[in-house]
């Protein structure tokens, strides 16, 4: 289970370590998108946030309880306090990453509709805002700034000694 803020590497990290892993990724975004039909950034303008978040604590708790392989959860998804209670029971890995390079990573013209209005300062809040629960559900912490994708699985890699490689404890 991989968790963090936008620009953490959660997608590019999560396919390098199923692929090291043997495993399938749950993009929970993307699963997002495919059961709507269209676009993260759609979902908010044309069903509103409350819908979207609807969708992601359903697609997070069906991952949770069937996908075998890593999942990758949105950043936002953690607010839910009922996927938070999910996460507890499951090893948590934090992709954590440092303001800058997340603006970097992130693209501030990208769609990202939590980012709208001033991308950088509506960044630098959600960091903030978040970084507490996503502190508070780690159960390891990898730093992902100036670092490859494959270095971080290097990393993430160890902490997973001990875990079932069954239904979504990566």
């Amino acid at each position: 289970m991989l968790i963090g803020s936008p620009g953490s590497g959660k997608s590019t990290v999560g396919e390098a370590l199923a692929g090291r892993l043997g495993a399938d990724l749950l993009c929970t975004d993307t699963e997002i998108e495919r059961r709507a039909g269209k676009p993260v950034g759609d979902i908010f303008i044309e069903d509103g946030e409350e819908h979207f978040r609807a969708l992601e604590r359903e697609v997070v708790a069906e991952g949770l309880h069937a996908w075998e392989g890593v999942i990758a959860v949105g950043g936002g998804a953690v607010l839910d306090q009922g996927t938070r209670a999910d996460l507890a029971d499951h090893h948590v890995v934090y992709l954590q990453v440092e303001f800058g390079e997340a603006a970097k990573r992130v693209g501030m013209d990208a769609a990202r509709p939590l980012l709208s209005g001033n991308p950088r300062t509506q960044l630098r809040k959600l960091l903030n805002e978040r970084l507490p629960v996503y502190e508070g559900l780690a159960t390891v912490t990898v730093p992902t700034t100036g670092f490859h994708p494959e270095e971080i699985v290097d990393a993430i890699l160890p902490t997973l000694a001990g875990q079932s490689t069954g239904k979504a404890q990566q």
